[in-house]
């Protein structure tokens, strides 16, 4: 069975949330709740990457591992991999990134990434995609898009409504394609070799536009292989509101 480590990035500096990791739900720390979810999954090591003293304090707490990384790090893939790096993690180890704020993330769908990764040699990622819920995902720029070729390989990701449908003289009847679009779960499998290359590259122009990490593997020819999630997370804590609904599911769930 492969053997692989999560690194989970956190940093006390959020811009809509600013200590998100260490707001409570239900009695929990996020961070705690994440590290939780991810130790349900196969992983042989799971460590949380921040910055922040208070965030490693607490996760040491209750018994999680820490790498203290650079407070100037531009990205939670950028600390990610200095987490590997320090951790001396040898180049063929698969990497799993899970954000520190997804409570709710199946460690069977961070097994899933990861066979993903190992089926297909050919990518150097590994993601997830499931349905929309609702119609109003569709033009909603918070949730990202994906469209994928008949191999289950990324074509693009993007904020905007993937894939689109002109307009029809003959149809008159609802014609945007809302269910045919994939919604994107942010969990991303690599190799350690590969995760040092990427987070070195330069951010693409296409990157920079639609504020999407993911669109500097495209840009730079590599492959995204995107499974379809057999388990899917409730949305991430971003906002207060999204705390909110947290702390009901995980209150309700006791």
């Amino acid at each position: 069975m492969t053997e692989f480590a999560v690194i989970i990035p956190a940093r006390f500096a959020s811009q809509r949330l600013p200590g998100k990791p260490l707001r409570d739900i239900a009695g929990k720390t996020l961070i705690q709740r994440t590290y939780e979810s991810v130790t349900k999954s196969r992983a042989s090591l799971v460590v949380v990457a921040t910055d922040d003293r208070g965030i490693a304090d607490t996760v040491q707490s209750f018994g999680g591992r820490v790498c203290m990384t650079d407070e100037h790090l531009q990205s939670g893939t950028d600390r990610v991999a200095q987490a590997a790096a320090t951790l001396q993690l040898e180049d063929e180890m698969i990497v799993v990134n899970v954000q520190g704020d997804e409570p709710d993330m199946p460690g069977s769908l961070i097994d899933q990434v990861v066979d993903a990764l190992e089926a297909h040699p050919e990518a150097q990622l590994a993601t997830a995609a499931c349905p929309l819920d609702t119609p109003a995902q569709y033009t909603d720029a918070s949730v990202v898009k994906v469209v994928c070729d008949q191999n289950g390989i990324a074509l693009y990701f993007s904020r905007s409504p993937i894939p689109h449908a002109r307009a029809d003289a003959h149809n008159k009847g609802e014609r945007v394609p809302w269910q045919l679009a994939r919604r994107h779960i942010g969990i991303y499998a690599y190799r350690a070799s590969y995760l040092r290359a990427f987070s070195a590259a330069d951010p693409s122009p296409l990157e920079q536009a639609e504020k999407l990490e993911q669109l500097r593997a495209l840009s730079r020819g590599d492959r995204i292989v995107v499974a379809d999630a057999k388990a899917i997370p409730s949305p991430g804590v971003d906002t207060l509101q999204d705390l909110e609904a947290a702390i009901k599911r995980f209150s309700q769930a006791r």
